[in-house]
């Protein structure tokens, strides 16, 4: 049984989202945040102490969107992935792998200089200066967007589960209200899909069953 070690609403969310949409059988075990303070045992299973970790077999990934490519790939022929042969195999790649590297990092920044370093060492400045930067390079989707629904090959794959974690990460971060306005469409799309519903609803059983605190990761304040 695969298993995925996850965080309410953390990075990890995406692999879970991904599971969903494959209708893809696993065990979730929800950890509090940060896991490397809060369940030291965690360690154990990864020494980064970090989510996502996800165990298939003897296969062990810590890389959200690597898991989503991976869980495709595992589950394949799916819609969710695109195939070497189309048009958008490249562009699919590259909205996968932007999700993560260009959207979400920025955003781990805002959260740490806004609200998790002690109050001497946060910097108002770096924080608005990252939420400008994901803001700018959210932007660079709102053309494609408002021509199409989904961001590569004609339908949801899961280049859009990618991204949309960043958009779900914003929101927390409350950046949500500066989307332009076909990327505030689509995240309604993405949010309205039975799959992103049940994930949400899923770790939140699954914190309630194992005792873990039902804040999402990314509200958790000192």
């Amino acid at each position: 049984m695969l298993t995925l070690h996850h965080c309410l609403s953390a990075r990890s969310f995406r692999p879970l989202w991904m599971l969903e949409e494959l209708n893809a059988p696993y065990a979730l075990q929800v950890l509090p945040f940060p896991p490397r303070v809060h369940a030291r045992e965690f360690l154990g299973e990864n020494p980064l102490g970090t989510v996502p970790l996800l165990v298939d077999g003897e296969t062990r990934m810590t890389e959200s969107a690597a898991m989503c490519q991976y869980l495709c790939a595992r589950h394949a022929p799916t819609p969710l992935q695109v195939e070497v042969g189309e048009r958008d195999f490249g562009r699919y790649l590259n909205d996968l792998h932007f999700g993560e590297a260009t959207l979400t990092f920025p955003q781990t920044l805002v959260l740490r200089y806004r609200y998790l370093e002690p109050a001497e060492r946060r910097s108002p400045q770096v924080a608005d200066d990252y939420a400008r930067w994901f803001l700018a390079r959210l932007r660079t989707l709102e053309p494609r967007l408002a021509q199409q629904p989904y961001l590569c090959a004609g339908r949801f794959t899961a280049a859009d589960v990618s991204v949309g974690y960043a958009l779900l990460l914003a929101e927390h971060l409350a950046l949500a209200a500066a989307f332009t306005p076909a990327v505030t469409a689509y995240w309604a799309r993405l949010r309205e899909r039975p799959a992103f519903g049940r994930a949400m609803a899923t770790q939140e059983a699954a914190a309630r069953a194992q005792g873990v605190p039902l804040t999402p990761s990314p509200d958790l304040r000192p």
